[in-house]
């Protein structure tokens, strides 16, 4: 189980990646646009605040590595805080852009988070 646990944790990371790469390099793109359903003229006006979030979402990947570097005790409790923001912000996201959200962050979170209580 604590394999399954920190493969989840780690495709969660992986999606924060992704995510990150998408809002800060790739927003006035073609991937990005359709990622996000914009126009250029809306993504350029909001490639800034685009780039901030995908700042986050970096910062909350860098966390779920250094959780699963970390290994068992305190490795633990930081997995546990940064999956918790993820699905914080997931359902925050879900509630006030996109229901999509909620299946594409929260959802994965919530798995990686009740494999590591089973852990």
């Amino acid at each position: 189980m604590r394999q399954a646990a920190l493969i989840a944790v780690a495709i969660v990371a992986l999606l924060h990646v992704y995510f990150m790469i998408l809002e800060m390099f790739l927003w006035t793109k073609p991937a990005g646009m359709r990622a996000f359903g914009l126009t250029p003229e809306r993504a350029e006006a909001s490639k800034v605040l685009a780039a901030n979030q995908g700042l986050y979402n970096g910062f909350l990947a860098a966390g779920l590595v250094w959780g699963i570097l970390e290994g068992d005790g305190f490795g633990f409790h930081i997995m546990l805080f940064f999956l918790g923001c993820v699905i914080i912000a997931g359902i925050f996201g879900g509630v006030t852009a996109s229901r999509k959200i909620l299946y594409v962050q929260a959802l994965p979170a919530l798995i990686a988070l009740v494999l590591l209580h089973l852990h």
